[in-house]
């Protein structure tokens, strides 16, 4: 089976995404400074003798760029799908990145298939959690692909 490598890069991107919505979340990191950051440092770079793959920058800044632009619009759409008396508070911080991540991706990329996106942020979803959290990433993305797809 070949591995396509777009496909590697915009995984690597949608991780990495991921990570930069995190670092703005709890460090508070301008947009710009974090947007550089990450081109500079991290994506493609080698951290702790691990290799990080080449990601796809444009989709990346798209990522969170549009994630943190439209972010009211995005987590009013993940809280509408949490069982009730669930805040994004409740969630885990890492868990809240990917959920906005991947609905963002589901908002805004109608270029990429609602399959794809939520099969990317399950495999996310693993690099972090059990089984079981990866199971509600998918929940949680595929009512809310239903809702804007």
């Amino acid at each position: 089976m070949t591995v396509n490598p777009r496909s590697t890069a915009r995984s690597a991107a949608r991780l990495a995404a991921v990570q930069a919505l995190y670092q703005h979340h709890m460090e508070k990191t301008p947009q710009a400074r974090l947007l550089d950051e990450f081109h500079q440092h991290r994506l493609g770079a080698e951290i702790e003798d691990e290799q990080y793959a080449e990601a796809e920058v444009d989709f990346f800044d798209d990522l969170v760029i549009g994630a943190l632009a439209r972010m009211d619009e995005v987590d009013a759409l993940i809280v509408e799908r949490l069982a009730e008396g669930w805040t994004l508070a409740r969630l885990d911080k890492t868990m809240v990145q990917i959920l906005r991540a991947g609905t963002y991706e589901l908002l805004a990329r109608p270029d990429v298939s609602k399959a794809t996106v939520i099969s990317e942020y399950v495999d996310v979803a693993h690099a972090f959690f059990d089984e079981r959290e990866a199971k509600f990433v998918n929940g949680v993305l595929d009512a809310v692909a239903k809702a804007v797809r």
